[in-house]
This record gives C-alpha cells, structure tokens and sequence, in this order.
C-alpha cells in the first residue's frame, strides 16, 4: 500500500469520526436536558460504568467531571457484581456506556441497582435495547458507521461517546460555576493548575519596594530611586501620590541620545503618559499576556485613586512557573 493510501485511509477514520461527533448535534434533545438535570441534582457521587472500549471512554469520563467539579467514580461492572457494587450509594447517578445496549455485564448490576433507587443515564448506539428499556434517561450516541474498514473496532463509536461525555462536563461546570482558582485546585500539581491559581496580587512588589518619584523630582532623582530599587524604572506621581506614568531605563537613554540637557529636566517632563496597567486581582497570566503583546517587562499597579500600589514584573511571573 502506497503512502497516499495509507493517507487517504488515515483521512477517511477522521472524516468519520468528525462526522460521528457533528452527528450528536441534532440529538440535543429532551433527553439531553434531563441527564443534565440528574446529573446536577445529584446528591453523592456520579457513578460511570461500561464494559471494554466503552469502560474506557467511561474511565476517561469519570475523570473529566471529576476535574471539572462533578464527583465521580468509575465501577467496571465485572468487578461490581463481585462486590465493587458496595461503592454505589442512594443519592448516586449511575452514568453507563454501552454501544450494543446489551452488555452482559452491565446488564448483571442493574437489578441491584434498581433496588437502590439510583437512576441510570444510558449513553448507547441502541435507543432500543435492553438497556435502554430499563434506564431512566437514554441519549443516543448512536453512528451511521465505525472508522474501522470493516466496520467492526469501536472507532466512530467511541469518539462520539467520548464527546458526549465531554458535553455533560462541559455544561455542568458551567452549571456550577466553576472558577479558574476551583479548577486548579483540583490540579495542584498541573501547570493548569498553577497558570489558574497564581494572581497579580500574589507576586506584586508592594510598599517602599515600589519605585515612586513625584512629578518634580530633578532627573538626578528619578535615577536614584531607580537605582535603589532597582526594577529598571519608575512610577511618577502628582502632589496628591496620583500616577501620571512611568519612566525607564529606555527613556533614561532616549533622553541621552537626544542630547537633552539632564540637569533641569523634571520627571512629569519626562514620564511616558498612559502607561499599561493590570489589576491586583487579574490572573498572573494575564499580566505575562499584557507584557508579551506590548513589549514591556513591568505593569503597575493603582488602587481606586489612582495611586500605585504595586509592581509586576515579567521575571517574577516565569520565576513563579507560570508558564
């Protein structure tokens, strides 16, 4: 087989798959709605379950709404009828995948479930199967056809369950109004995590460590108060401690190379007017953002009268692992 036929093989699984997952828009239906409200309303644990590849999207599952602020468990049913059922609780919302909807095994729990009160939302390719007679809501996952050539390894199946499942998270983060310092919680370790976790406020210069000169102070000044704090520039303030802008190292050498004479020069001469500014409480990303797109390593930062009341640099930010 020739590297164009493999290509084009390689093309034809994606066309499917993507066309397997476009397919689940028009089933956004009632039934949709309601998984969603069970879901939500759900006092314990959401509980995913499924049998070979479908264990596995369900695996993957289970992780996402854990991720995203939905407690779940995975149950593999082989291992629930052997005494892994003692994980499910009254107050659970059993979530179960299977394509053919007729999986022995997780047909095997449903009668202890059932005695447990804990309603069963079905994903299946088969709205009319076995399966699908005894669970409380059903969604319909189901393809025209598998990516596999012939038609047989879950391929198109699996990829639209997985995007399903993908949808619920999605919906009920939103529902519970997932923040991104909640999301990196739940990843510490992750640098996810960190990018969510990490405001301005937490690595701010505050106090005398901010460079401030008012807007009289002779150039000679303003180079001492950036020499003794040594950020490579400096606030400028009014008589009322209000910031008018900033003035750096670059500016320092403009004034230099334009030949000025220094010795009178004032700094509300000098300060470069309007400069960019960040919130205290704006994510640390956000600021690395600002800096990036405008080609500059410090944002300042006032308080609701326009007074600075801290500094961030670029170096604190990627000193802190933010990226």
């Amino acid at each position: 087989m020739s590297r164009r036929d493999l290509r084009r093989l390689a093309e034809r699984v994606l066309r499917l798959e993507a066309e397997a997952i476009l397919g689940l828009i028009p089933k956004l239906d009632a039934s949709f709605d309601r998984a969603v409200e069970l879901l939500h309303g759900c006092a314990g644990r959401v509980i995913v379950t499924g049998m070979g590849k479908s264990g596995h999207v369900g695996r993957k599952i289970a992780a996402t709404l854990a991720s995203t602020g939905t407690p779940a468990h995975f149950l593999h049913p082989a291992e629930g009828v052997h005494g892994d059922l003692g994980m499910v609780a009254r107050g659970d919302v059993v979530l179960a995948l299977s394509n053919s909807g007729e999986t022995d095994e997780v047909l095997a729990i449903l009668p202890p479930l059932k005695r447990l009160g804990v309603p069963i939302v079905l994903m299946t390719g088969s709205p009319v199967s076995t399966l699908a007679r005894q669970c409380e809501v059903v969604l319909d996952v189901s393809v025209p056809e598998e990516a596999c050539p012939m038609n047989l390894a879950p391929t198109s199946s699996t990829t639209a369950a997985l995007a399903a499942g993908d949808a619920l998270a999605m919906v009920l983060l939103e529902l519970r109004g997932l923040r991104p310092e909640d999301y990196a919680a739940l990843h510490p370790r992750g640098t996810l995590g960190w990018r969510a976790l990490f405001r301005v406020a937490d690595l701010m210069h505050t106090g005398d460590a901010v460079p401030v000169v008012r807007e009289d102070a002779l150039l000679k000044d303003v180079i001492a108060e950036m020499t003794r704090k040594n950020f490579g520039m400096t606030t400028v303030v009014d008589s009322a401690g209000r910031l008018l802008g900033v003035f750096t190292d670059g500016d320092l050498r403009r004034v230099h190379l334009a030949g000025e004479p220094g010795a009178e020069l004032r700094a509300g001469q000098l300060a470069m007017r309007a400069p960019k500014l960040i919130r205290a409480d704006e994510l640390a990303a956000k600021a690395l953002e600002v800096m990036e797109t405008n080609q500059i390593t410090s944002l300042v930062i006032v308080d609701g009268e326009h007074r600075p009341i801290g500094l961030v640099r670029m170096h604190d930010i990627l000193r802190a692992k933010i990226v």
